[in-house]
């Protein structure tokens, strides 16, 4: 006797920015699971690596949060991690004025490089996509700088600006995903949940036999 199988998909970020972006290309998830993990850069750790261990990190600890209640085998945990970085210094996400200003200050009439790391945990496999993207920042005066903070759009955000709001009016020229330079790199995405297996479409399966595997 054939059943349904129907994919699950756990979106393990809190983020309101990358929640619209899958939305953007019509993907909804059906449980959103923040995962909390020590963002502290380890010593001498390139952005690239570090970006690509918290997104591990991240799905890792959704999936085990994720398979206590939902069948392992048609869900789909999505994780991932913005930093950005001037050369190889790695810019804290701004959690107070004093550390949005010394960001943009870092920032200001240089280029600097943004890495997204995306991961898939699906099916007893991980797979994963890092994303490099290089952005090119106008020289900020001291009022643009203030005008920005006085607005409140850093808090919380990597390197203390968004790229989708008034910080857009820096940037002179993006080489690579846009979205990723939002939180989330949605070709990448896309690709990576396609080839995991991840569809809205219920799935028709054989119904096996008891102790038989489900591939």
């Amino acid at each position: 006797m054939a059943r349904t199988r129907k994919s699950v998909l756990v979106l393990a970020s809190g983020s309101p920015r990358r929640l619209a972006l899958l939305e953007q290309i019509g993907i909804v998830p059906d449980h959103i699971s923040p995962a909390d993990v020590d963002e502290t850069p380890l010593k001498k750790e390139r952005p690239n690596t570090y970006a690509l261990r918290l997104a591990r990190e991240k799905a890792e600890v959704a999936f085990d949060r994720a398979r206590a209640t939902l069948n392992p085998r048609e869900t789909y945990v999505l994780a991932a991690d913005t930093v950005v970085a001037v050369g190889r210094r790695i810019l804290p996400k701004a959690e107070s004025y004093d550390v949005a200003e010394a960001c943009l200050k870092a920032l200001s009439g240089r280029n600097h490089k943004v890495y997204t790391a995306v991961v898939v945990i699906a099916r007893g496999k991980m797979r994963e996509r890092l994303v490099e993207t290089r952005v090119a920042m106008k020289r900020l005066s001291d009022r643009e700088i203030a005008d920005y903070l006085t607005s409140g759009e850093w808090d919380g955000k990597a390197g203390g600006y968004a790229i989708q709001g008034r910080a857009a009016a820096f940037v002179s020229h993006v080489v690579g995903s846009y979205s990723g330079v939002v939180g989330l790199p949605l070709y990448e995405t896309q690709q990576l949940l396609t080839g995991t297996g991840f569809s809205r479409e219920a799935e028709t399966i054989a119904a096996t036999a008891p102790g038989e595997a489900v591939s």
